[in-house]
């Protein structure tokens, strides 16, 4: 469903912020930051250790959500002579902040990644660092990890290298000003650099198999009068961005399979069982899918705005399922998985690109520098080679709760009181064992929630229908519909 301004009241935030404060409570997140972590990241933010390379003269800008101040990367982009690009990819050096095994590591392993709530962020640093000195803000030098990636004129991968650098963005974008100025045919040379290898890097992607899901989001929005959830579809601009971030991480990751040390994002193949059900789902929902049509043609061929498309994209997610992290390190006799591909990107990836709001991104970038510059692998970074992955498997738990119970949460209260109101829903889901049993998407509020048919029913999958509000318990994060 597009991004819309919702004609329906917004929950009322008074009550949702106490039981927000309730839930981070009842799920152990740490709202303060200890004073010795605070103190050490004061002392880090006067003093970072600044790297001798200056690229401050490249004009990077960063493309953030509206508001955004923890920014890990900046972009300058470039023709080659002869023809290709030249990519300059900043990223935030924090270990240029934080000293190994002091207050900061030992509370950012606590923590392992920035939470997302609607009345707060739960961030991975403290301020001073995140949206301070270690952020890519604008105006500022900053220290980073630059990599330049070198690309033909289709997009494929010439040559890659990573450095520390001194680096200064100019400007702070979002996607929505970046799309517009596309669109509206006034972009600057930049901005028509970062669709054009944007979309050479998504026709690499489809050449190697890779597929991106564009599944519209559901998302807790703020108003003036409280929290109301909305849907938002990609767009382009969000697409050739990403494509940026994607590069990065497909050439760290070869990188440290070549060194034999690494940290990856993997993802295995999902089972000919996973395909046969996406198929008989494709049937149900009236989307053509021949034979002889791969899976990744078929969802490029599809538009999330089309409600039966939307349905079938969220049950596309289900392959997605089984993403984990794995370390190796040759020298300490662990080698890469025998398959260490993403099989979502067709490729090896790792995450290294937002180390502001995620622990695995600082060894794989001190990882990836090391390689690079010919130095040895920190003693530091492959000890907890053998720690992160659990970690960060824990803190994707967790992530995933807090994003579930958010939004349930919101729902519950925004539809409390109207038990017995009718809406108009689309059938996204079933339940394998149960077809009266699935999930209904409305477009108007943006609620996803079950709805039970009478026994002997069959929920219709995939089509418009009519349902009421049964049950909306804001304590129990729990909402239902029945077909009216």
């Amino acid at each position: 469903m597009p991004r819309r301004l919702l004609r329906v009241r917004a929950a009322d935030p008074t009550r949702i912020n106490t039981e927000l404060a309730e839930l981070r409570a009842r799920l152990q997140i740490p709202e303060e930051f200890p004073p010795a972590v605070l103190a050490e990241a004061d002392e880090a933010a006067r003093a970072p250790r600044l790297p001798e390379y200056d690229a401050t003269e490249l004009p990077f800008f960063t493309v953030d959500p509206p508001g955004s101040l923890d920014l890990d990367q900046a972009i300058h982009l470039a023709r080659r002579p002869g023809g290709g690009y030249r990519v300059h990819y900043a990223i935030a050096d924090v270990a240029a902040f934080v000293r190994p095994g002091g207050a900061i590591d030992t509370e950012a392993r606590r923590r392992v990644q920035t939470l997302y709530f609607p009345d707060q962020r739960v961030p991975l640093h403290p301020a001073a660092l995140s949206e301070g000195a270690a952020s890519l803000l604008p105006g500022q030098e900053r220290p980073a990890l630059l990599w330049q990636i070198d690309l033909d004129p289709d997009g494929a991968v010439v040559l890659a290298d990573v450095r520390r650098a001194r680096v200064r963005s100019r400007r702070r974008l979002d996607y929505a000003t970046v799309q517009q100025a596309v669109d509206g045919g006034r972009p600057d040379e930049q901005l028509t650099l970062l669709a054009e290898v944007g979309l050479a890097r998504e026709l690499q992607e489809q050449a190697r198999g890779g597929v991106s899901l564009p599944v519209p989001e559901q998302e807790i929005e703020a108003t003036d009068h409280g929290y109301r959830p909305t849907y938002r579809a990609p767009r382009p601009a969000d697409g050739w961005n990403a494509q940026l971030s994607l590069l990065t991480g497909m050439v760290a990751a070869e990188l440290m399979l070549d060194a034999g040390t690494g940290l990856l994002r993997t993802l295995p193949a999902a089972p000919p069982s996973a395909y046969e059900k996406l198929r008989r789902c494709a049937h149900a929902l009236y989307v053509p899918w021949p034979a002889a049509l791969p899976y990744p043609a078929l969802i490029r061929s599809l538009d999330p705005h089309l409600p039966h498309h939307a349905a079938f994209l969220h049950e596309c997610t289900g392959l997605l399922r089984g993403a984990g992290y794995q370390a190796f390190d040759a020298a300490a006799g662990t080698v890469p998985p025998a398959d260490p591909g993403h099989a979502a990107l067709a490729a090896p990836y790792a995450h290294c690109t937002a180390p502001l709001r995620r622990l695995a991104d600082r060894y794989a970038q001190e990882v990836c520098v090391a390689v690079a510059g010919g130095t040895p692998v920190p003693d530091w970074v492959r000890e907890g080679l053998t720690t992160v992955p659990a970690l960060m498997a824990g803190g994707d738990r967790r992530a995933h709760q807090v994003e579930r119970d958010c939004v349930e949460l919101v729902e519950a209260e925004l539809l409390r009181g109207r038990e017995g109101e009718g809406f108009d829903a689309v059938v996204v889901d079933l339940d394998d064992k149960r077809p009266g049993r699935g999930t209904v998407q409305l477009a108007d509020p943006a609620v996803r929630a079950r709805c039970e048919a009478p026994t002997g029913h069959r929920l219709p999958l995939g089509e418009r229908i009519r349902v009421v509000l049964t049950l909306a318990d804001p304590a129990a994060r729990s909402v239902r519909f029945a077909p009216a």
